[in-house]
C-alpha cells in the first residue's frame, strides 16, 4: 500500500485557547507555587503532541481513504492530521491533539498499527522481537528538561513504570528548537509513558512557548550571500542540514504545527514580561513587535556571538531584529536564553540565521572530529 497524496491536516483554530487554558488552570497552593493537578485535570488539559513517522507509516495511520485515521479521531476524541507529502523527503510529521488521556491513548492505538501494520508493509526491521515498536515525539528542546528530571531521574520513573524504553536525541532537528525523543514499548507500555510525557508537558507549558517547529521539507546547497528574503517555505532535513531559499518558522503556543491554519498573532512575552510592558508595542508601520526567546547551548554562544560581537551585530543588522543576550545561564544546563524582538518577519529571519550559523559550526566541529 502506498502513502496517500492527500494531507489530513490538524485543526488551528483553538490552539491559543488551549494556551489559555493552561494558564487558567494554574492553582496556587498555600506556598504560593501552582498545585499538584489530579488526573482528571491532566486527563483533559488540551496540548498537542507531535511525532516523526515515514511515509510508510503514514500510510498505516492514515489507511485507505482516510479511515483508520478517522477512525483513530472517533474512537479518542482527538483531532490528527499527517502533514503531506514532499517529494524526495522520508519524513512525515503526525499531529494529535486532544486531552492528555485522549492523547494517551491516541499513540497506544497508532504504536499498534504499525506493530500490525509493519510487515506488511515491508517494514518488519523496526518491529522488535519482543513485539515492540517505535515512536519518535518531538519535543521542545525548552520542555527536555521536565521529561529528563534532575541527574535523569524522571525520565527513568518514566521507563520503570511504563516498560519503554526512551532515548532522547542530545542535538536539535535541523533549523528548529525541537529533539526527538524515541520511545520504544509495546502500545500499552507507550500509553503509559505518553501519559506520563504529556503531564511534563502541560506542567512546563510556558517553557513551550515559542517553539520553532521541525518541518521536513527538501534541502538545497546554502546560498553563498547567506542573505535571506521573504518567502513559502524554508530548507531543511533530517541529519546534515544544508541552508537555502526563504525561511518559514511556523511557531506556536505549545508547539503544535499547524502550518495551514491562520496567521492570528501571538505575543510570544512571558506572562511577567507582558504585565511590565503593557500593551503589545508597534512599530512605525504598524506591525506588532513580538518577543521570542531562544536557549542556546553554553559551548555554541561563542560561536554566535562571533569576535567582538560581530557576528550577532550581522544578524541584528541583517535581520532589522533586536538580540539580547543573558549574561548568566538560565538553568542547570549552562544554556544562556537570547531574546529576540522585532516584527513577525524581523525575527523568522534572525532565527534563520542563528540556525544557520549554529549548524555550521556544529558541522565544522565534526570535519575537524573526522580529521583527527
Amino acid at each position: 500500500m502506498s502513502a496517500p497524496q492527500d494531507t489530513i491536516p490538524g485543526n488551528s483554530s483553538d490552539i491559543l485557547d488551549q494556551m489559555d487554558q493552561l494558564r487558567m488552570e494554574d492553582r496556587l497552593g498555600p506556598d504560593g507555587e501552582p498545585a499538584p493537578k489530579t488526573d482528571e485535570e491532566y486527563a483533559q488539559a488540551q496540548l498537542t503532541l507531535r511525532a516523526i513517522v515515514s511515509s510508510k507509516e503514514a500510510g498505516v495511520i492514515i489507511g485507505k481513504g482516510g479511515k483508520n485515521v478517522a477512525d483513530l479521531r472517533d474512537e479518542t476524541g482527538v483531532k490528527a492530521g499527517v502533514s503531506k507529502v514532499v517529494q524526495g523527503v522520508h519524513d512525515r510529521v503526525l499531529t494529535i491533539t486532544g486531552g492528555c488521556d485522549a492523547i494517551s491513548r491516541a499513540y497506544s492505538i497508532v504504536a499498534r498499527a504499525l506493530l500490525e501494520g509493519a510487515p506488511a508493509m515491508g517494514m518488519g526491521g523496526v518491529v522488535q522481537s519482543n513485539g515492540t515498536h517505535p515512536i519518535k515525539l518531538l519535543i521542545s528542546h525548552n520542555q527536555m528538561g521536565t521529561i529528563i528530571g534532575r541527574q535523569g531521574l524522571k525520565i527513568k520513573h518514566i521507563q520503570d513504570a511504563s516498560g519503554v524504553r526512551m532515548v532522547a536525541q542530545k542535538e536539535m532537528l535541523p533549523q528548529s528548537t525541537e529533539r526527538i525523543v524515541e520511545v520504544q514499548g509495546t502500545p500499552e507500555g507507550i500509553q503509559r509513558a505518553i501519559w506520563e510525557i504529556c503531564k511534563c508537558l502541560v506542567d512546563d507549558w510556558q517553557r513551550g512557548t515559542g517553539t520553532v517547529l521541525y518541518n521536513p521539507v527538501v534541502r538545497t546547497q546554502p546560498s553563498s550571500s547567506g542573505s535571506v528574503s521573504g518567502g513559502a517555505g524554508y530548507n531543511q532535513g533530517s541529519g546534515r542540514s544544508d541552508y537555502g531559499g526563504s525561511p518559514r518558522v511556523m511557531r506556536t503556543g505549545n508547539g503544535a504545527d499547524f502550518s495551514n491554519g491562520g496567521s492570528r498573532p501571538y505575543n510570544r512575552r512571558s506572562d511577567s514580561d507582558a504585565a511590565l510592558r503593557g500593551p503589545p508595542t508597534h512599530d512605525e508601520n504598524g506591525e506588532e513587535i513580538q518577543t521570542q526567546n531562544i536557549s542556546i547551548p553554553a559551548d555554541m554562544v561563542g560561536c554566535i556571538i562571533g569576535r567582538a560581537g560581530s557576528k550577532i551585530s550581522e544578524i541584528r543588522k541583517t535581520s532589522g531584529a533586536r538580540i539580547s543576550i543573558a549574561k548568566a545561564p538560565h538553568d542547570e544546563t549552562g544554556e544562556r536564553m537570547f531574546t529576540i524582538m522585532g516584527t513577525a518577519k524581523a525575527n523568522e529571519s534572525a532565527l534563520f540565521l542563528l540556525y544557520e550559523n549554529l549548524e555550521a559550526e556544529k558541522m565544522r566541529r565534526s570535519q575537524l572530529q573526522e580529521a583527527e
